[in-house]
């Protein structure tokens, strides 16, 4: 068989599970999953290399209402993410009934030129009596390609899933060696790590206003030195960043460190520094050091 490759944008709804999705369907990670909503931030590309193909999966952050220039910027995100693809998969939760707002969007996207199949993910946490009428509502949306009812966490009909993208990847290119798992750089990869710990162990003790920016890595034949910057906007955030005698932060940076370790294969000697930055995600500098561009 031919060679075949292409790009399937992920998106959806905050929450819905697309970072858990894309995870799952690479088969290892490049995007950070935390109990809180709009956790991705950038367009992540996660490649998946088969024998005759390539897939770049594009892992978008979640749709929301914009109330900032992060947000701004994590919107056009996604247009930026839908404007040259082969396919979109639509995430939306199985777990809660769908509103007419997922139903619009799902419609919005099905009326542009690219083909767009609907995934229920989160299967596992209902019955097929709970979850089939909202399938069901899904019937009504014209254009779309197909719908499928998965699980990510538990990988439940993936492989199936997997099946129904293939075809829709119609190019001939391979856009990526096969060792190169994501377009991110690593400096990225280890940022992404900090704020997936950070936001795991602080869950709902802090908002969203975290920011992580890698100053240094030196890497050395048997160790890596690393020193990173988290930005949050009060004094009270980052007094519980840091915990009682840096209890807390003894624990993300602990965390942080076992995880970078199995990235890099090789010790890790992590140093983090907590700066306040109030209203850093509507202050252009602070987030084109932390890699986010303007939105204009």
């Amino acid at each position: 068989m031919a060679f075949r490759s292409g790009f399937v944008a992920v998106v959806g709804k905050p929450n819905v599970g697309k970072s858990t999705l894309v995870n799952a369907l690479l088969g290892h990670k490049v995007s950070i999953v935390s109990p809180k909503a709009q956790t991705t931030r950038n367009n992540i590309m996660g490649v998946l290399n088969g024998d005759d193909y390539q897939i770049v999966f594009i892992d978008t952050p979640g749709i929301h209402k914009a109330k900032n220039n992060l947000d701004k910027y994590m919107q056009k995100s996604i247009d930026t993410a839908t404007s040259d693809i082969n396919l979109m998969l639509y995430v939306l939760d199985g777990s809660r009934d769908f509103d007419a707002a997922d139903l619009n969007t799902l419609q919005k996207y099905c009326n542009a030129e690219y083909p767009v199949i609907a995934v229920v993910n989160k299967i596992d946490t209902g019955n097929f009596e709970s979850i089939y009428p909202r399938i069901a509502k899904l019937n009504d949306i014209k254009g779309l390609k197909d719908v499928y009812a998965v699980s990510a966490k538990d990988g439940k009909n993936l492989s199936m899933l997997l099946e129904a993208i293939l075809p829709f990847m119609t190019d001939n290119i391979k856009y990526f060696p096969d060792d190169e798992r994501t377009d991110k750089g690593i400096e990225f990869v280890l940022a992404e790590i900090i704020r997936e710990k950070t936001l795991w162990l602080l869950d709902d003790e802090i908002p969203h206003g975290i920011g992580v920016r890698i100053d240094l890595v030196e890497d050395k034949p048997h160790t890596a030195v690393i020193h990173a910057t988290m930005f949050c906007e009060k004094d009270s955030h980052k007094n519980i960043i840091i915990g009682n005698k840096g209890s807390m932060l003894s624990r993300i940076g602990t965390e942080s460190r076992n995880a970078m370790q199995k990235v890099l294969n090789k010790p890790v000697y992590l140093d983090i520094f907590v700066k306040v930055k109030p209203n850093w995600r509507d202050r252009e500098g602070v987030m084109s050091d932390l890699g986010y561009h303007s939105s204009e």
